[in-house]
């Protein structure tokens, strides 16, 4: 533990021109503050990143110092990476240099990285909460995908039968999922922590594109249970979308 503390007490280097202003490293401590993490959900969506209001314990932002800040031709199914707890899927940045979206952080050790497409930047950060009321996610299920102006949806269905989705967002079984991106690279994120025991189905759904005719794009799937414990298993899926319409199914597990 004594090892632990000096590393989360030393704050990581960042790359010149690539800048993760947070979440701060070290020790913190959320009790009794509220964090707002879900999105609100527009169609068509606007942009993934973060409206104003939005709480600043629960937000990973950040800003790339340099051009160009839009991919270059051939390039645009290379985008910045953002990597949290060792989960990986691309991160939007907009034409300012900037980027921003919620997250709904665990308590006990996180970890928060931002790559450049060629790997050769990066900045990160690391961070205690111990804040013990915050409850950990037990079953969290990340969906992004490689290409721009597409749009794909993330479908889980438990085995109490509830199908949390973008027209269903909030399960009773205290499933959610915090956000319908339907432009960029996602991610859409369905958490959960008190997850019912049995399998999980999980599709995804080429809802649709904005060039024509819609690019093939690949869908990333992460699934990950206890999370931030010593049981944590995570697995990554990488499935091709063909054409709009394609609704696959990406992932059939048994939790726990």
């Amino acid at each position: 533990m004594k090892y632990l503390l000096i590393l989360l007490l030393i704050p990581l280097a960042q790359a010149e021109g690539l800048r993760l202003d947070s979440p701060a490293g070290g020790w913190r401590n959320t009790t009794g503050k509220a964090e707002r993490y879900t999105q609100n959900v527009q169609y068509p969506a606007t942009l993934v990143n973060t409206p104003e209001n939005q709480g600043k314990l629960a937000l990973i932002r950040g800003h790339i110092g340099k051009t160009p800040k839009t991919p270059a031709k051939g390039e645009e199914n290379k985008p910045y990476r953002l990597i949290v707890n060792g989960v990986p899927m691309p991160l939007r940045i907009d034409e300012d240099g900037s980027f921003s979206r919620p997250y709904s952080f665990s308590r006990g050790a996180n970890s928060v990285e931002v790559r450049s497409p060629d790997g050769k930047e990066r900045a990160a950060s690391q961070f205690y909460d111990s804040n013990k009321e915050r409850a950990q996610t037990k079953l969290r299920v990340v969906l992004s995908w490689n290409t721009n102006s597409t749009d794909l949806d993330l479908h889980v269905i438990s085995p109490d039968g509830e199908h949390t989705y973008y027209g269903h967002r909030v399960s009773k079984n205290g499933g959610a999922l915090d956000v319908d991106v339907t432009s960029g690279y996602g991610p859409e994120i369905y958490a959960n922590p008190s997850p019912p025991k049995g399998r999980y189905l999980v599709y995804v759904n080429y809802y649709g594109g904005y060039s024509a005719p819609p690019a093939m794009t690949i869908a990333q799937l992460s699934i990950i249970n206890n999370e931030n414990t010593l049981h944590e298993k995570q697995q990554l899926f990488n499935v091709p979308m063909r054409k709009t319409g394609d609704l696959t199914l990406v992932g059939s597990f048994v939790y726990p």
